[in-house]
Order: C-alpha cells, then sequence, then structure tokens
C-alpha cells in the first residue's frame, strides 16, 4: 500500500511508548532510503521531527552512540520534556550547537541500528527499509561518489558486524519497500516476537 496517509495515522493511533511520544524507527542498511522515506513520512505525520542517528554517531563511534541517544533524547523525552542533542559534524568532526526535539506526538529516528535492543523497548513501531545490503550500498556509494570510498570501505565492514550482533530486520513490525509509486508495507517478520 502506497498511501503514507493511511500509515501516519495509524502510527499517530498507538499508544505512547517513550513517555508521551511515539518513537517510530526507520532502520536498514545504508543507502537504502531511510532519510527520504522518513522525510516523506514525516510530512505525512503533519511535520514530525525526524532525528537522525548520523547526528549521534561518529567517526570513531559508528555504533556506540546509544548512551547519547539515552541520555540525550530518548531520556529527556520519556520524561515529558524537551531533548536537547548536540549534532556531530562528520566534516568538522566535533560536536556542533544544540538541536531542541519536542515531546511531540510522533517522533521518528532514522538510521543504521535505530532498532537496535537496547531501542527496542522504547519504540512504538521499528520500520525496516526491505532493500539487500549489497544493493543498498552500491546506491550509497554512488550517492556519495569516489571521494568517500575508503569511508565506506569501513563502514561496510561496521555495519555488518553490528547487524551480525544485534539484527533489527527480524523484529521489524513492517518491511517497507520502495516502489516507483511510492512505498509498499509488508507486515514485520517476526511481529509476534514483539
Amino acid at each position: 500500500m502506497n498511501d503514507l496517509a493511511l500509515h501516519a495515522a495509524r502510527l499517530s493511533a498507538l499508544p505512547p511508548s517513550c513517555g508521551p511520544v511515539r518513537l517510530v524507527a526507520v532502520d536498514g542498511h545504508a543507502g537504502s532510503g531511510k532519510s527520504t522515506f522518513a522525510g516523506r513520512l514525516a510530512a505525512a505525520l503533519g511535520g514530525a521531527p525526524v532525528l537522525h542517528l548520523d547526528d549521534l554517531a561518529t567517526h570513531e563511534e559508528l555504533f556506540a552512540w546509544t548512551a547519547r541517544l539515552r541520555e540525550q533524547v530518548t531520556g529527556p523525552l520519556s520524561r515529558g520534556e524537551p531533548a536537547r542533542y548536540t549534532p556531530y559534524d562528520w566534516t568538522a568532526r566535533t560536536f556542533g550547537p544544540a538541536k531542541h526535539l519536542e515531546p511531540v506526538p510522533v517522533v521518528l529516528i532514522e538510521g543504521v541500528g535505530a532498532g537496535r535492543r537496547a531501542v527496542r523497548p522504547l519504540l512504538a513501531r521499528l520500520l525496516w527499509m526491505d532493500l539487500p545490503a549489497e544493493e543498498s550500498w552500491a546506491r550509497g556509494r554512488r550517492r556519495d561518489g569516489p571521494a568517500l570510498r575508503s569511508f565506506w570501505d569501513g563502514w561496510t565492514a561496521a555495519e555488518t558486524a553490528h547487524f551480525s550482533a544485534d539484527p533489527s530486520r527480524p523484529w521489524a513490525d513492517a518491511l517497507v519497500r520502495q516502489s516507483p509509486v511510492g512505498y509498499e508495507w509488508l507486515e514485520g517478520p517476526v511481529r509476534e516476537r514483539r
């Protein structure tokens, strides 16, 4: 089904999962279209905020951002307070000025590992961009160009290790596949395990 408005309405009707917030994760391989999809879903949700996990990761800690997420984002949101996080600047290699994230009804978190074990208990829904790793990575490499070739070489190894140790896809509530006319949503692989 391609109607994001219908899915947005269903997400909005879920019980809160993190304080007053319905936290919805968009996970998948790098290059699978998570950011684009999250932006479109956010628009269908009436302008819901999107937290990009690239803002919490760093060159040295590609997947070791769980403590920052808890301290700066999910901790405050779970108390009904605004989150305040400092996005990482990938060019300057330092954290930049703080951003605020209000505890609105639906907040999207997008990025590789958004559905990891440590985050799942706080999620209202976990959506997985269902594009195979090699195809996703090829798209990402084309997008970023040859200047980031060595970064991608390191990234793919790190991502493979991450998902081997802490897979998200088996826990997804829905698999999202991009089609020429929108998105197809399929029931997640092991919904009954949640």
